[in-house]
């Protein structure tokens, strides 16, 4: 078999397995402080490996592809904190490749274990800020394709349309009381999702916002606040120690994140994200990701800014991953103890403020304008 058919093959083989995919759901979820503003949870847990990161897989691995970057026999090697590794090693499975992900050796324990049943094995490395390195390095020493999910993430989806998520939230919004969210919340690991809901609404006309909501330990929220200031970017702003919100923040800014296509960011607390994970699984009776409570702490900020301003509407934000990978970690009381995180005033400011509508502390909000289109000074 010539590399082309072979390709031709491997790409019939990724939308066969996509057509046999059905779409995540859409679920709603009242905040009793905030009447007139609908929030939804778009859950990315539902895909066949577990989270957000299926789209993103499927989405570098034609890419790669089309590209004519893998071939019969290619190791695919990629840099990733878990979950992306997870979505790739189910692709390379599929394609009959090998895989191989290079990560933090303080990833969870079951991430570990989901990328190895999925036929991947783990390569790790002590600072998250040498993945990137290591990754590029490992795939020369064994003549590998290093798939770098950091640089393309916001190119190799397919913005304008072929289901991607921003598509599909707006459709499924379709019959909604409000169906053009006021705000999309997302976090940001390698920056494509904002990348790629911020192209969609405005390619599609719609008036959504963006919100960003950016883990205690990254550099995203630093980098954006500067150029929305008006300083300088180019010297970029000094690395950040490494995230203790699994899958999002980075030590460095990455090439996928896309200042343009973001409206508004928050700096959230490592110990608000945590709370508000686990109020989000209190009420949905199952448990979900770090992530996904730094999403909804962006969703309380935002929700409370509508509310003050006398304005009703939806807000859509992201349920990332499930939190059956984080036994290890989030859902284990001796973890927290070493972390030394307060956790009863967390839960409490996270219960107020989804409860009672109270402000919650210790967040640093940066907008381009006010929720509401009109200019803004930048706070921070």
């Amino acid at each position: 078999m010539s590399n082309r058919d072979w390709v031709a093959q491997a790409i019939r083989r990724i939308e066969a397995d996509f057509n046999r995919s059905a779409d995540t759901h859409l679920i709603p979820l009242p905040l009793p402080a905030f009447p007139g503003i609908d929030v939804y949870l778009k859950d990315e847990s539902s895909h066949p490996t577990g989270s957000l990161k299926h789209r993103l897989a499927r989405s570098l691995f034609l890419y790669a592809l089309a590209n004519g970057w893998l071939h019969a026999g290619s190791t695919v090697v990629e840099a990733s904190s878990g979950s992306t590794a997870v979505s790739e090693a189910y692709f390379a499975r599929l394609l009959g490749l090998p895989f191989v992900a290079v990560m933090p050796a303080s990833t969870s324990p079951d991430k570990i274990a989901a990328i190895e049943f999925q036929g991947g094995r783990c390569h790790l490395v002590q600072s998250a800020c040498d993945i990137g390195a290591a990754s590029q390095q490992l795939a020369r020493d064994i003549g590998g394709h290093f798939m770098d999910q950091f640089t393309y993430a916001e190119r190799a989806t397919d913005w304008r349309a072929n289901n991607n998520i921003a598509e599909s939230i707006f459709k499924q919004m379709a019959q909604e009381t409000h169906p053009v969210p006021a705000w999309i919340v997302c976090s940001a690991g390698t920056g494509g999702t904002s990348a790629t809901i911020g192209r969609y609404a405005r390619y599609r006309g719609f008036d959504s916002r963006i919100l960003c909501a950016d883990p205690e330990h990254s550099a995203f929220f630093d980098h954006y606040a500067r150029g929305v200031r008006g300083e300088s970017t180019a010297g970029d702003v000094a690395p950040a120690p490494a995230s203790r919100i699994e899958g999002i923040g980075r030590p460095h800014v990455e090439p996928s994140f896309v200042p343009g296509c973001v409206d508004a960011m928050v700096k959230v607390p490592d110990a608000l994200s945590l709370a508000a994970m686990r109020d989000v699984s209190r009420r949905l009776g199952r448990r979900v990701g770090g992530s996904t409570g730094t999403n909804m702490i962006g969703v309380l900020a935002v929700a409370r800014a509508m509310h003050d301003a006398g304005r009703s509407g939806s807000i859509v934000t992201i349920l990332c991953d499930g939190g059956g990978r984080y036994a290890h970690s989030y859902y284990n009381p001796d973890w927290y103890a070493a972390q030394g995180f307060d956790m009863d005033a967390a839960d409490a400011a996270v219960g107020a403020a989804a409860g009672q509508g109270v402000a919650l502390p210790g967040l640093d909000l940066i907008a381009r304008e006010s929720s509401w289109g009109r200019p803004q000074v930048p706070a921070g």
